[in-house]
């Protein structure tokens, strides 16, 4: 993992309306263009932290796929989210002052390294920052929320179909295609977010593809009938 003592201009980055607040005056914008500190490169495979690592800095990932995961009792590894460009992770720091998870690269990534310290520096003279944080706080326990619903009350096909809904409507917001997305992380990987076995995401996918609903060929997913896969997502909330 090397870094890049570069100063990056969040006002010149084509990610800022997704991981900055908007709309703000251009002394504003001058201000928070003082936040990022380096560019980070992190490879395929690596760690951009790990559990127990002190809590610094937020990262703002400018290109590439992560993975969070933390180690259950029996000595498994427990993935809790995917996080992709635009996105900020490492807030899991914040209260303890050590992260409790670890950030794993799915491709070879780069992030913005923002420390924490200068976010609070910063949020003095700003206040939509702060606001903004806030803000990715409560999309993150909404999003927490949403995990726990997904688990506790979703049969397996509900739980694939929300999660490719979820991530081609993520990746729609960065200009991506509406339908069609590639997989960054594996079968088994999307089994343990979701809850289930390997065995029954790869059957749940063939049955997708049986039903006219997706077409995959390795990691390439295209959603062709959106309202199907809706409807069988619709299925858990008609339940409750």
């Amino acid at each position: 993992m090397t870094a890049r003592t570069i100063q990056v201009a969040c006002s010149d980055c084509n990610l800022r309306e997704l991981c900055m607040p908007v709309g703000l005056s251009s002394a504003d914008m001058a201000r928070i263009d003082d936040l990022v500190a380096t560019h980070r490169k992190v490879k395929r495979g690596t760690a951009l932290f790990s559990n127990g690592d002190r809590f610094q800095a937020l990262y703002a990932i400018r290109t590439g796929f992560f993975k969070t995961r933390i180690g259950t009792e029996d000595g498994r590894d427990q993935v809790t989210g995917f996080q992709m460009a635009g996105e900020i992770i490492g807030m899991d720091g914040i209260g303890g002052d050590r992260h409790s998870c670890d950030a794993i690269a799915l491709e070879d990534a780069e992030v913005c390294v923002i420390p924490y310290a200068r976010i609070e520096e910063i949020s003095r003279d700003v206040p939509a920052l702060q606001s903004h944080v806030h803000r990715i706080m409560s999309r993150e326990i909404v999003r927490e929320h949403g995990v726990m619903l997904l688990l506790g009350s979703m049969r397996a096909e509900e739980r694939l179909a929300a999660f490719l809904l979820n991530l081609v409507q993520r990746l729609h917001a960065r200009g991506f295609s509406s339908s069609e997305l590639v997989l960054r992380m594996t079968r088994e990987e999307i089994g343990s977010y979701l809850g289930l076995k390997l065995e029954t995401v790869s059957r749940l996918f063939s049955r997708f593809q049986e039903d006219s609903l997706i077409e995959v060929h390795q990691k390439h997913v295209r959603i062709v009938d959106i309202a199907g896969l809706k409807r069988v997502m619709a299925q858990a909330q008609g339940a409750t």
